[in-house]
């Protein structure tokens, strides 16, 4: 794990981006953005009970959101950010922009499972929980996700770190369906992306998005899987700068 990875990069200048990582993982699976965000004011902080706060106990999604939007009011240029998030992280980020409307410049939210996991999925994931300690399985998931040779050990290290507690109590809220309730204050760009090769679970949480923030747009990103961030990194992070900067929700 790499427990000193910085908060913050470049200047704290133009508008801030904050990037909310995906569960088992901390801020430094972002480093591939970073590199390609040079020059602009990118936070990566560490959710609550995962990475370097694994010690910090898990204060459900809501609570989560409350800790990210205290990092944005203290870090964030004149403390609003454009917020990015993948799997754990955009759901964190839909309950950001539910609660705390005012300090989200536009919302990116990539592999969001709002609506609940079931079938065939939830009870293999169900059935992954027990194996949580088990190198093994984490060896397994670095394969599927497609996590690079040279990042996998780390990863590994970062998901034996989160404890079996954060783990249920977590996976059990995003498994049994988080979306907020009514319409969302949040008025602001509002992008939805499903890889086209991830679980049908997140395209299937668009519509309950939609009515929530009708300015939603959503887009499934031709062959990529869950962790896209990773599989194609000049993609993603081109996606971001186009919304960020333009509005702009590729067309293919």
């Amino acid at each position: 794990m790499n427990l000193d990875y910085p908060i913050e990069h470049g200047e704290r200048a133009g508008e801030s981006i904050i990037l909310l990582h995906g569960g088992n993982v901390g801020s430094w699976m972002w480093e591939p953005q970073v590199a390609r965000l040079a020059g602009r004011h990118v936070i990566t902080p560490n959710i609550i009970g995962f990475d370097a706060r694994s010690d910090e106990a898990w204060p459900g999604l809501a609570g989560a959101a409350d800790d990210i939007a205290s990092i944005i009011r203290e870090r964030a240029v004149d403390g609003r950010a454009h917020v990015v998030g993948l799997s754990m992280g955009a759901v964190i980020a839909v309950h950001l922009v539910a609660r705390h409307p005012d300090l989200v410049r536009s919302c990116m939210v990539t592999g969001a499972m709002m609506v609940g996991v079931d079938g065939m999925q939830r009870r293999v994931a169900e059935l992954q929980l027990r194996a949580w300690d088990r190198r093994w399985f984490w060896r397994m998931q670095a394969a599927m996700f497609r996590i690079p040779a040279d990042a996998r050990e780390q990863f590994i290290a970062a998901g034996m770190g989160v404890s079996a507690q954060t783990a249920h109590a977590m996976y059990g809220e995003i498994f049994d369906g988080s979306m907020p309730p009514g319409r969302f204050d949040y008025a602001g760009p509002m992008l939805a992306i499903a890889g086209e090769r991830e679980p049908r679970d997140v395209a299937r949480a668009f519509p309950a998005l939609t009515l929530a923030m009708p300015q939603t747009r959503t887009w499934i990103a031709p062959r990529m899987r869950h962790v896209w961030s990773i599989q194609d990194a000049d993609l993603f992070t081109r996606t971001i700068v186009d919304f960020v900067d333009r509005d702009a929700v590729p067309s293919v």
